[in-house]
């Protein structure tokens, strides 16, 4: 063990590690890109964090940089959760430290996961209702900001946060409230960076109202800090917005309350197949009335390779050789959504198939739902590789970008088959690759241009649904306007001025550095 791991074990209750074994689990996440750390630390307290970020602010100021990365589960898709100075795991912060039934708010460490945290609650009959990956952390969905399936009608996890408690870069603590014109005045006079966080913000928002009310307009995109729009309301103050989609880069949330909804009851689920596009656009418009939890879409090529490598699928879908499908979930009033449906179908052509929920195929619905995990893992020799995912698409241009999609397939040879949230406008696509191959790096390069091209062409937003993190910054670094990324580096600087939180992600990631850190493996790891 080196001095340096040796010292920072010394400081801190958790551990910290600088084996190669272990640097080499954290040098990769569900991305294609791998980055080595030198050091991998697991805080036990936010006490732990706050040295650790004290330790490395100071090196910092003697012009000695070591890259601080906050990590959850791993599960990010845009690299932002790997580095190469030290990760700071957070899978040890993982409590549920209090529950207000009555007000149905709950505090937790930002380690705790979604599944966790809702295994909990729902022994008090209370749930967060977002329907992401089991293992996302709490802080990681924050600083990730997923538009998750059923934030069309939840809102997602901005929704339901009241309040963050973050590590600032110099190692203080700051937790967020709406503060009103004495108490900013009163924080902006503290000689601490919290007190210069507020007295500098105040001035930003100031100096700069035009501008951040336009970025305030654009709602589809999370390039940047576009929630700076969202601090200020009413002559107050709250920061918290500014943590949604930041990646890490202005601070490492610790603890967050939330606010829970009370459990609905179980979902309904509905299977339709389309062979054109209108035909299903039609239906989703009629059904959104009936207030879904989620609106699906499968290119039917997903679906059919699920059901080629031996799920039990056709009881759900026709042997359609081209096609769609909408998979919808309703969790409110189901047997009067169920009678709407008769007038639904009424006015839709009689070839569409449909399948409702019912005692007797609630089997093959689960294996319908898990037919995306299946597409996703189930590749010999390759790997969908999260290239081109989680962006926003207008559904009305879904019928013309589809078109330039086949296109773009025949052009560059791949398999191109989308899928994602009618409801939250947010789609994705997975092709396979090979990551052994020597021109790897090329050809993500290329389709990750040419598939932000046409998504840009249809009125999208490459970081709709995600933030851009390393990969996705490749593009969007170039398409923010220069005014709006002065403002957006302002704010950067005025939380970590010396560039050590995440530094190599959002506005610092470098596109050649990126592009040389690509797996050369694939991943052992469960793409969901």
């Amino acid at each position: 063990m080196g001095k340096i791991a040796k010292y920072l074990n010394q400081l801190t209750v958790g551990n910290v590690f600088d084996a190669p074994e272990i640097l080499e689990t954290y040098a990769t996440d569900y991305s294609a890109l791998k980055i080595k750390p030198k050091f991998v630390a697991f805080p036990e307290s936010t006490g732990d964090i706050q040295k650790l970020l004290k330790f490395f602010d100071q090196l910092a100021k003697k012009d000695i940089k070591v890259a601080i990365t906050a990590r959850g589960s791993g599960t990010s898709e845009g690299g932002e959760s790997l580095g190469s100075g030290i990760v700071i795991s957070m899978e040890k912060l993982n409590k549920l430290l209090e529950i207000d039934t009555r007000e149905r708010l709950v505090r937790v460490q930002a380690g705790i996961t979604l599944k966790e945290l809702n295994t909990a609650l729902s022994v008090s009959g209370l749930t967060i209702p977002i329907d992401g990956h089991d293992e996302e952390t709490i802080g990681g969905l924050i600083s990730n900001c997923p538009a998750d399936a059923a934030a069309g009608k939840y809102g997602g996890i901005y929704r339901f946060v009241e309040r963050i408690e973050a590590v600032l870069a110099n190692g203080d603590c700051l937790q967020t409230e709406r503060l009103r014109k004495y108490a900013i005045a009163k924080e902006a006079a503290e000689k601490t960076l919290t007190g210069t966080i507020y007295r500098k913000i105040s001035k930003l928002l100031h100096d700069n109202q035009e501008l951040i009310q336009k970025i305030g307009e654009q709602k589809h995109s999370l390039a940047g800090y576009p929630s700076l729009a969202k601090i200020s309301k009413r002559e107050t103050l709250d920061l918290r917005p500014l943590f949604f989609g930041a990646e890490g880069t202005l601070g490492i949330i610790s603890e967050v309350i939330l606010k829970a909804v009370p459990l609905k009851e179980k979902l309904l689920r509905v299977v339709a197949t389309f062979k054109e596009i209108p035909t299903a656009l039609k239906y989703v418009e009629e059904i959104k009335a009936l207030n879904p939890r989620r609106v699906d879409f499968y290119d039917l090529k997903i679906i059919q390779e699920a059901r080629d490598a031996g799920k039990n699928l056709d009881g759900v879908i026709r042997k359609m050789e081209e096609g769609y499908v909408v998979f919808a979930g309703f969790d409110e009033k189901t047997n009067a959504v169920l009678k709407k449906f008769d007038a639904i179908r009424e006015k839709l052509p009689r070839n569409i198939k449909f399948v409702f929920e019912a005692p007797e195929n609630q089997i093959v619905l689960s294996e319908f739902e898990n037919s995306l995990g299946n597409y996703l893992n189930y590749v010999k020799n390759a790997e969908r590789v999260p290239i081109l995912t989680d962006f926003y698409l207008p559904v009305y241009h879904l019928e013309g970008f589809l078109k330039d999609l086949e296109i773009l397939e025949n052009k560059l040879g791949l398999e191109l088959e989308l899928y994602g949230s009618l409801a939250t406008e947010i789609f994705s696509l997975r092709p396979k690759f090979n990551l052994e191959d020597e021109n790897f790096g090329k050809k993500v390069a290329i389709f990750l241009r040419a598939g932000a091209y046409i998504i840009e062409r249809y009125s999208g937003e490459l970081a709709g649904g995600t933030p851009e993190g390393r990969l996705k910054a490749i593009v969007t670094n170039t398409q923010i306007p220069e005014g709006e990324r002065q403002i957006y580096e302002e704010l950067k600087q005025i939380f970590d001025s010396n560039k050590i939180l995440n530094p190599d992600a959002k506005l610092g990631a470098n596109s050649k550095y990126t592009l040389t850190h690509f797996r050369n493996t694939n991943s052992p790891k469960i793409m969901l």
